[in-house]
């Protein structure tokens, strides 16, 4: 925590609460709840330590979730946020830790799955063994219990480890169940020990993928690789690369999930690239907010995939141990709960919102930061009072925040376009001021919606508005530029060489010339130029911006993605062909959710072009040829 303290706190949070709205830090959706003591035993056998702290673990959430437990099996009446009166039953819906812990908690031994009945030696199956359940855990502690006195820890510890289990004799979720008429239902550990994303993926994938492409490329091509790789405005650029890198944050993990699959193809064996891809297609599609059968199934066959060609990792000698000695195995417990995430979604939901990263975060919110802010004397009870002010101070705010907002939605004057700050969103979702539900927070606006903003521009004109408007939008992407252009007022011949686009004329030709033809309204990557070089245009000026804000409709939520910037810089002595980021552009119309069944191409965005397009309202569908063909060495 701080200093040489050292604490465990426990966070709870409402399964209830929308997940975009409890998986953000500034939603405060988890609060803390306790913190469990920290003993030190007199015994020096380390096995006997640490079933005794294991057992005082499970006795702290005992006390603690008894409440909990008492509401699950007779129900309490608690009132909703809209002040109504409900009958609730608690239900134990996830608990987010990491591995060790989970072993803990499920009550089993090291090198054993909380989660199925396998052990070690089971973890690189291309199967799922028998469910874990409560009732198969409780009954070998009862036999356990029956031939050997559980207080007696030089008998019952040997026999406990003989089964697989770690020595607790009474799991705090014995007791926590939902009662009919009919039967009994228990919570458990196979279910409400829920994936974690954090540590069973972007961990996994650093410790074992990383790992195992260095070994088939060679480190010093693995990070010559990386440092070729085009500079993108929001990810981590790993100028000396990856191999030698000691303290590697999660954020840092998905950055390099992102190229692993482009740095190796080339260079290790194709089934190898087979494998590490099938990884990767697991976990991007594991990660999604909603999930169908479709997608679990694509997530199931991910995964035979990867077993299907794991032998190619031990063939190409990069899996190794301690000294590099060889690995011939896939004992990976990590690799096992992959099995789990199919059952989990179909049971508790989408996987992603039992990730780690909230509550990892909130121990910093929680614990350090009320910790280092005392005078380091009862570290507890200033805790306490550090949290219990706060919570007044940021439901005060809140409570000011609102009344604010209603204020503002019952004035009638619309605020010209020219003094609305791009970050300062006023309007909800739905339009009408009235919506709190989300995003509110301290010092914290809500999310910006550029398709309400656009919206309410095309039909809110007024002389001293800018042209074109700098919100606007088409029926899947907003865009939103700053009020005065990079570049103003530059000639189109002017543009085509300070940007190297020789062909930005007749491109710009052609596109006129098609947009204003109702028989084609979108327009192929690549064609050939139909109009001259020297095309006559309507225009003689360009107003060029370096960065748009884009925004789309999620696809698998019901909401507005986080607006994105995108960059395009031109090209300079150090950069002769300009630095930019990447844009995926789809040819023709939206089929569905994916992109299967249309045509797609990575390009880097042209200012130039983007901002022609924008003024004359059509979709972002077609880029310069030349631009396809500079952009080729990126396509991944």
């Amino acid at each position: 925590m701080t200093g040489d303290r050292i604490a465990h706190p426990v966070l709870l949070s409402l399964a209830n609460i929308r997940m975009d709205v409890r998986m953000k830090f500034s939603s405060h959706a988890f609060v803390l709840t306790a913190l469990l003591p920290c003993p030190k035993f007199l015994v020096k056998d380390n096995s006997i330590r640490g079933a005794l702290e294991s057992r005082t673990i499970h006795l702290c959430l005992d006390v603690i979730t008894h409440p909990l437990k008492l509401a699950a099996r007779a129900g309490r009446m608690m009132a909703d946020p809209r002040g109504y009166s409900r009958f609730c039953f608690t239900a134990l819906a996830s608990y987010i830790v990491d591995t060790p812990e989970a072993a803990m908690i499920a009550g089993v031994a090291g090198k054993t799955s909380h989660l199925t009945m396998a052990d070690y030696r089971g973890f690189g199956d291309s199967a799922r063994h028998e469910p874990r359940t409560a009732s198969t855990t409780l009954a070998q502690l009862a036999v356990l219990a029956a031939e050997h006195n559980p207080l007696d820890m030089s008998t019952y510890l040997p026999a406990a480890k003989a089964r697989r289990l770690n020595g607790v004799h009474l799991p705090f979720w014995r007791d926590w169940y939902l009662e009919s008429r009919t039967r009994r239902l228990h919570f458990d550990p196979s279910q409400f020990l829920t994936p974690e994303p954090l540590h069973h993926w972007h961990k996994q994938f650093w410790d074992h993928d990383v790992k195992w492409a260095i070994r088939a490329v060679g480190a010093d091509e693995f990070d010559f690789r990386f440092t070729t790789i085009q500079p993108v405005t929001g990810f981590k650029y790993f100028k000396d690369g990856v191999s030698k890198l000691k303290q590697v944050t999660g954020r840092a993990h998905r950055d390099v999930e992102r190229y692993i699959v482009c740095v190796i193809a080339g260079k290790a064996p194709a089934p190898f690239v087979i494998a590490i891809r099938a990884l990767m297609d697991f976990r991007y599609l594991a990660q999604s907010r909603r999930l169908d059968d479709n997608q679990l199934a694509q997530i199931t066959a991910s995964l035979q995939l990867f077993h299907s060609f794991k032998q190619s990792i031990l063939d190409a000698g990069a899996r190794v141990g301690k000294g590099n000695k060889p690995i011939g195995h896939f004992q990976i417990p990590k690799l096992e709960f992959m099995h789990g995430v199919v059952p989990s979604v179909t049971a508790c939901g989408a996987v992603i919102q039992w990730s780690a990263d909230t509550t990892e975060h909130a121990h910093i919110t929680e614990v350090k930061v009320p910790g280092r802010s005392g005078n380091n004397q009862s570290y507890n009870p200033q805790i306490c009072r550090w949290l219990d002010r706060s919570e007044k101070h940021r439901n005060f705010t809140l409570a000011l925040s609102i009344h604010e907002r209603q204020l503002r939605a019952r004035d009638a004057g619309a605020t010209d376009q020219c003094d609305y700050d791009p970050d300062d969103a006023a309007l909800d979702a739905d339009g009408d001021g009235d919506n709190v539900d989300s995003d509110w927070s301290t010092n914290i606006p809500p999310r910006p919606d550029f398709f309400i903003r656009a919206a309410w521009l095309s039909v809110n004109s007024t002389p001293t508005m800018p042209f074109p408007p700098r919100t606007l939008s088409t029926d899947t992407t907003a865009f939103q530029l700053n009020f005065h252009p990079s570049l103003s007022n530059i000639t189109v011949d002017e543009a085509a060489i300070k940007f190297k686009l020789p062909d930005l004329r007749p491109a710009l030709a052609d596109y006129i010339r098609r947009s204003r033809d109702l028989r084609s309204s979108t327009f192929k990557v690549g064609e050939r130029r139909s109009s001259p070089p020297g095309a006559a245009l309507p225009f003689t000026h360009l107003h060029v911006w370096y960065s748009v804000r884009m925004q789309m409709r999620s696809s698998d939520t019901s909401g507005m993605t986080d607006p994105q910037r995108v960059s395009a810089m031109p090209a300079t002595d150090d950069w002769p062909f300009g630095r930019y980021d990447t844009a995926l552009l789809l040819n023709g119309t939206p089929q569905g959710p994916g992109l299967g069944g249309r045509s797609t191409l990575l390009v880097p965005l042209p200012d130039a072009d983007v901002i022609q397009r924008l003024r004359f309202g059509t979709d972002p569908t077609y880029v310069p040829s030349n631009m396809a063909h500079r952009c080729l060495p990126n396509i991944c």
